[in-house]
C-alpha cells in the first residue's frame, strides 16, 4: 500500500533547482519507496543503493560510473556508508553545470554528513523525509497513527502484534548495526536502558546528570549517546525560549522521542487501550501532537517557555514577529492551571490554543480566548497564516 508523501513536492522542485537534492530521515520512514516513486516519473534514471555489495561495486571507479550515466538522474541510497563520494559530486556538479543530476538518501542528519555541507555548499537542498505524519495517513486514523507511531512497517502492520514485533526489530537493529555503521563505538546494553528512561521522561527537562548517575557513565558519555539520537531523528530536544523579562527563566532543553510507536514499544504498551489507562498517557499525547505539529509547520520556529516558578508553555512558535503558544491536554477537562495564564501575558502571543485529542466540537474559546481544538484544525489554521 503506498501513501503519497507531502515531502514529494517539495523534492521535485529541488531537483529542479540544485544539482544535487538530500532526502535525509530516520532508517526505514520511506526515503527509498519515495525516491523511486520519484524516479519511476523521469525518462533516464539509476538507483544505487550502496548496502548492496553489487551496487557498491559499481562505484569502485565512481567518476567513471557517473559520467556514462550523466543523461540520468543518479540516485544513490544509504549516502553516509561512502562520504568521500561528495568531493567527486561537487566537481561533477561544477562540470555539468544543471540541476537534477543527483538524489542522495541519508539516514543521518546535515551534522553526520559534514562532508556534504562543506563540499556542496550552494549546490544542494536538505529534504527532511519523517515517518508517516498525521496528513498523511488522514486525521480519522489518528489514534492508529498515535499508538503505532509513524513508520511505515509499524503503521500498516496487519495487526497490533506484528506492528510491536516490527518496532522491537526496529530498535534492535538501530542500535547493533545502525548506528555502529555511522562509526559511533556503543555500549548497546547501556543505551537500551538509556532510551528507555527517556521514554519513561519524553517531555521532561533533561537532566543529564541524573541520567548519568542511574546509568552508572559520565554526563560527556550521555550527551555523546543523546546527540547521535537526535542526529539520527530518534529524539528531539527541544529548546527554552529567552525574553528580556525580568523574570527568572529555566535553559535546560526538554526531551521528546520523536515516534510515538517507538515510545510505547519501549515501554511495553500493547494497545491504545492500554495507552488510555497508563501514566504516561499525557505525556505520551504532548509528545505525539508536538511531532506533528512542528515536522508540519516548517518555516516557524519551535520552543518551549517555562519559568523558575515552574509555570510552563508546551509549545511556542515564532514566525518573524508572529507567536503562537499551544498547550497540549489529553482531556479538556483538565484545564489550564495559573501558571499558563501568566505565562500567557508574559508572551503575548498573537493566538493561543489547547489541542486534545478527542473528538470536541470544531473549536471553542476557553478563558482569554485560549481556543480549544483538535490536532487537524490547529495544523490547518496555522499553515494559513
Amino acid at each position: 500500500m503506498y501513501i503519497p508523501r507531502t515531502a514529494e513536492k517539495q523534492i521535485n522542485d529541488a531537483l529542479n533547482q540544485f544539482p544535487v537534492t538530500a532526502i535525509i530521515g530516520p532508517r526505514q520512514c520511506g526515503k527509498s519507496t519515495l525516491a523511486k516513486k520519484i524516479l519511476a516519473n523521469k525518462k533516464k534514471s539509476v538507483y544505487l543503493d550502496l548496502e548492496l555489495p553489487s551496487d557498491a561495486r559499481k562505484l569502485e571507479n565512481a567518476e567513471q560510473f557517473f559520467l556514462y550515466n550523466r543523461e540520468c538522474l543518479i540516485c544513490i541510497d544509504e549516502i553516509q556508508r561512502k562520504p568521500d563520494l561528495f568531493p567527486l559530486l561537487r566537481a561533477l556538479c561544477d562540470q555539468q553545470e544543471k540541476n537534477g543530476q543527483f538524489l542522495v538518501l541519508g539516514s543521518a542528519g546535515p551534522e553526520l554528513l559534514r562532508q556534504s555541507s562543506e563540499t556542496l555548499a550552494g549546490r544542494i537542498s536538505y529534504c527532511r523525509l519523517t515517518p508517516f505524519n498525521i496528513s498523511e495517513t488522514g486525521y480519522a486514523n489518528m489514534h492508529q497513527h498515535w499508538w503505532r507511531g509513524g513508520f511505515p512497517g509499524s503503521y500498516l502492520a496487519v495487526d497490533n502484534r506484528q506492528s510491536l514485533q516490527w518496532l522491537k526489530d526496529f530498535t534492535l537493529t538501530y542500535l547493533e548495526k545502525d548506528v555502529p555503521a555511522l562509526g559511533f563505538i556503543i555500549n548497546t546494553q547501556i543505551i537500551t536502558k538509556l532510551w528507555t528512561m527517556l521514554a519513561h521522561s519524553t517531555g521532561c527537562l533533561y537532566n543529564r546528570s541524573q541520567i548519568a548517575n542511574s546509568l552508572g557513565v559520565t554526563g560527556p558519555t550521555v550527551k555523546s549517546w543523546t546527540d547521535i539520537m537526535e542526529k539520527t531523528f530518534m529524539l528531539r530536544i527541544l529548546m527554552p525560549w529567552h525574553v528580556n523579562i525580568k523574570k527568572r527563566l529555566v535553559k535546560t532543553p526538554k526531551i521528546y522521542l520523536r515516534d510515538t510507536g517507538i515510545l510505547h514499544s519501549l515501554l511495553e504498551i500493547e494497545s491504545f487501550n492500554a495507552l488510555m489507562g497508563h501514566p504516561i498517557f499525557g505525556q505520551s499525547w504532548e509528545t505525539y501532537a508536538l511531532e506533528q505539529i512542528i515536522s508540519r509547520l516548517p518555516f516557524w520556529q519551535a520552543y518551549f517557555y517555562r519559568t523558575a516558578d515552574g509555570a510552563e508553555i508546551d509549545l511556542l512558535l515564532i514566525r518573524g514577529q508572529k507567536k503562537i503558544i499551544v498547550e497540549c491536554k489529553s482531556s479538556v477537562s483538565a484545564g489550564l492551571g495559573a501558571g499558563f495564564y501568566h505565562c500567557l501575558q508574559d508572551i503575548a502571543p498573537d493566538k493561543a490554543f489547547t489541542v486534545c485529542p478527542f473528538p470536541q466540537p470544531e473549536n471553542y474559546p476557553g478563558r482569554q480566548n485560549v481556543r480549544i481544538v483538535s490536532l487537524d484544525v490547529l495544523i490547518n489554521e496555522i499553515k494559513g497564516m
